[in-house]
């Protein structure tokens, strides 16, 4: 696999505050790589570090094979969290300004800029002062400047922060589309259903060390928690009945075609195959399948070490206080 990216064990300390403490994560060419952790767990200390904003007190780093110089500033686009625009600007006339600070030639810019804002639909805003905006407008102008040089590693903070549906979407599109044309992506978020959609592997930092990292599927597969859907019918056997002892009854209900559908949990010293075998003598099988934690339950389960079902909305809550 050809890596875009690659830290190796990279270190950060601020005064006493240790932000990163041996940080290795390997961003694979073409992919949307999720960079996940609470709040102060050291992701945008990293995220400067790889933008040369800010050097590591040890470790290195590597852009497509080579150990990064300032020659890769110009193949990284970067779009911070924290975000400004210069308020009494025309709208085009800054974007030009910052495509020239990419060293975009001047007509390349204009009619790059020029197709990016009608699919935003900015274009009729384009002479307009940039205070005359609205925020979401406004970060959209900062997404096209970000991508507009045509980087080939993106890194976005938080790009969805703000936006209403319909701009998400917009945006989420648009960074499926850069992936697609072999544009490589770094993403950091809080939104969980974001990574899940997006992204291709993640690490998960936390508390300035790396505690998790994969191919995103896979990591779903490794927290099984062995919940199965089951869609059954022809039998007058209760649920418990029929599972047992292969499995536990979590609940039960009738779909609209009046099927049972069960979902279950399989003892440990059991199989999915196990759990068929048993069922097929007895019931006509319409449906099977494991139902995979999602990532936001991952997230909580490998912070605090307890799924979110097995922790009080006060327990998670202080606990993810003293985390930040």
């Amino acid at each position: 696999m050809n890596y875009i990216l690659q830290a190796e064990n990279v270190s950060k300390k601020y005064d006493k505050h240790q932000a990163l403490t041996n940080v290795s994560v390997s961003v694979p060419e073409g992919s949307i790589f999720g960079l996940l952790g609470p709040n102060g767990a050291g992701k945008t200390t990293l995220i400067r570090i790889i933008n040369q904003i800010i050097a590591p007190d040890q470790g290195s780093l590597f852009f497509n094979g080579e150990k990064l110089n300032k020659s890769h500033i110009s193949l990284i686009g970067y779009l911070p969290e924290e975000r400004g625009l210069y308020k009494k600007m025309k709208v085009g006339e800054q974007a030009l300004y910052l495509a020239k600070l990419k060293d975009v030639k001047t007509q390349e810019a204009k009619k790059a800029l020029k197709n990016w804002f009608e699919k935003f639909d900015l274009l009729p805003w384009w002479d307009r002062k940039v205070e005359e905006l609205s925020k979401g407008m406004q970060q959209k102008v900062q997404f096209i400047v970000t991508v507009l040089h045509k980087p080939r590693l993106l890194i976005f903070d938080e790009p969805f922060s703000g936006f209403d549906p319909i701009n998400v979407n917009l945006l989420r599109d648009e960074i499926i589309n850069l992936k697609n044309q072999g544009t490589s992506v770094i993403f950091s978020t809080h939104n969980m259903s974001s990574v899940e959609e997006l992204c291709d592997h993640i690490a998960l930092i936390n508390k300035s060390e790396k505690i998790l990292d994969g191919d995103l599927e896979q990591i779903r597969k490794d927290h099984s928690t062995l919940i199965y859907s089951i869609t059954l019918s022809g039998s007058n056997l209760s649920g418990r009945q029929l599972i047992d002892p292969v499995a536990n009854l979590l609940n039960e209900d009738t779909n609209k075609e009046g099927h049972r559908v069960m979902r279950v949990r399989i003892n440990k010293e059991y199989s999915a195959n196990d759990l068929i075998k048993h069922l097929l003598p007895k019931v006509q099988l319409h449906g099977f399948h494991e139902e995979l934690p999602g990532m936001n339950d991952i997230f909580i389960k490998t912070v605090t070490g307890k799924y979110p079902q097995d922790l009080t909305n006060a327990a998670l809550k202080k606990h993810l206080q003293e985390e930040i």
